[in-house]
């Protein structure tokens, strides 16, 4: 299956969206089986699709891909010796081989009308038959197929599919994959337009650029014979195939929009650590053993191989990646952690005022064990951040509770008396309180907590006192 040839891997996302979390998934598979074996990871964009094509979702991907920590050896930005590496710049290379294949008669013309195609296959499903096409031009002669060009009669360029023959696939996860040349329909391999299919530039650019290894989704497997079929009528080394599984949603459904986010981009607005999201893409469809579940990129380099990929579908459980999202958010420091929170500290619409970072600090360890997405953390704290708080329906049920207002004019009164502040030992202190008061602890610390921060969550009451300052605390307790 493998031979002594450098290995050289390709990701060959098209540029018409956001980079979706499969082609991710792949990206990170032949990022980490190049570093294994100390190959190179080749970026090479499929961009023949003009009409749909844009800089800004070029621009998307490869951000996307370097958020998640992905480097290419070769490819946009970078150049490389196999180049161009964007497909519409490669035109010359891919009208050669139509012209070759025309010329040895492993492409034909096919002058038939797209109502005639359309027709054809609904005749066919209609009939329960393979919805393909009849080959109706491929018994044009040679002569009266140049004759229909030249006088400007419209055709696309079909791969002459041989009769009878079995094309056999030595797939690393899927072990031999077997298809009939019946399988396989005459496939459009130039459109009218002159622009070329993806399978007819696929098996040229993946030859071109001597790529050893192609890795990619179990979807692509239906195009592996016909794209081995165009290899070998040029004679070309094939690649050998790595078909991942493909990855589910929690319904067991291909995952869609429907079940959860799918653009990467998506993760990285809404504060999800690069690390974990890279962690958990890791997970799906492949596994160093049965206990590791956390683990960065160099343990997986170092554990990466394609015999450890699943056949199976791999299920995007969005609980697990919530928890892998806590485990990083929780052992990362307090100082890494603030530079990743003060993005979202801004768009929020607070302000950090200079000489206030050690501050900023404390208030970012009180929340590192609570938040589990860093878009969570402005939310959370806003409190700290707003000159008066709202106060929600279970804060505000606590202070109209009986006594309630009592409590917290005792406290002001007691907290003003106190030379130091917080009090210290302030849980002994508010607990000798409590029983001096006889009031239960609830009942005290709820209404304190509510005039505090608006909500009955939070740090612990003498660390919001803290974090807050005397005279803001002062504030808030004696507010109406």
């Amino acid at each position: 299956m493998s031979d002594s040839r450098p290995i050289r891997v390709r990701f060959a996302p098209s540029p018409t969206g956001n980079l979706h979390i499969g082609g991710a998934r792949t990206a990170l598979f032949n990022w980490a089986f190049a570093r294994k074996m100390g190959g190179s990871f080749i970026l090479r964009i499929e961009d023949t699709d003009r009409e749909r094509n844009s800089q800004e979702s070029l621009d998307s991907i490869l951000n996307s891909l370097r958020w998640l920590g992905l480097d290419w050896d070769e490819g946009p930005e970078v150049g490389g010796d196999f180049g161009p590496y964007s497909q519409s710049e490669r035109s010359e290379c891919y009208s050669s081989a139509a012209t070759k294949g025309l010329e040895e008669g492993w492409l034909y013309r096919c002058f038939c009308s797209p109502e005639r195609i359309q027709k054809l296959k609904e005749e066919k499903l209609a009939a329960k038959e393979n919805p393909h096409y009849d080959r109706c031009c491929r018994a044009l002669c040679r002569e009266e197929s140049s004759l229909r060009s030249e006088s400007g009669e419209s055709f696309v360029l079909r791969f002459s599919v041989p009769d009878d023959e079995e094309i056999i696939i030595a797939d690393h996860v899927r072990g031999e994959v077997k298809f009939h040349s019946s399988q396989v329909e005459d496939w459009v391999a130039v459109r009218s337009t002159g622009m070329p299919t993806y399978n007819f530039v696929c098996a040229l650019d993946d030859a071109a650029m001597e790529i050893s290894h192609v890795i990619r989704g179990e979807e692509h497997l239906v195009n592996t014979p016909k794209q081995v079929l165009m290899s070998r009528a040029l004679g070309l080394q094939e690649p050998d195939f790595v078909h991942v599984p493909l990855i589910l949603g929690q319904d067991g459904k291909k995952l869609s929009k429907r079940t959860g986010d799918t653009a990467v981009g998506d993760y990285k607005e809404k504060g999800y650590p690069p690390e974990a999201l890279f962690n958990f893409l890791s997970l799906l469809g492949f596994s160093i053993d049965d206990e590791t579940t956390i683990f960065g990129s160099e343990k997986l380099v170092s554990a990466f191989e394609l015999s450890r990929i699943n056949s199976s579908g791999a299920i995007f459980d969005t609980d697990k990646l919530a928890w892998i999202c806590g485990d990083y958010i929780r052992a990362c420091s307090a100082e890494a952690l603030t530079e990743r929170l003060l993005p979202f500290i801004k768009r929020a619409g607070f302000q950090v005022e200079e000489g206030e970072e050690e501050w900023l600090l404390r208030v970012v360890a009180s929340y590192q064990e609570r938040i589990g997405l860093y878009s969570d953390f402005p939310e959370m704290a806003s409190w700290l951040f707003e000159g008066s708080v709202e106060v929600d329906k279970k804060a505000a049920k606590a202070l109209r509770a009986d006594g309630a207002a009592a409590v917290l004019m005792e406290i002001v009164k007691r907290l003003e008396a106190e030379s130091n502040f917080p009090p210290q030992e302030f849980d002994s202190w508010i607990k000798s309180l409590s029983e001096e008061l006889e009031i239960g602890m609830g009942n005290l610390m709820k209404p304190i907590r509510a005039r505090l921060a608006g909500t009955l969550g939070g740090p612990p009451v003498g660390e919001m006192m803290a974090l807050l300052g005397k005279e803001k605390t002062l504030a808030r307790l004696q507010a109406t």
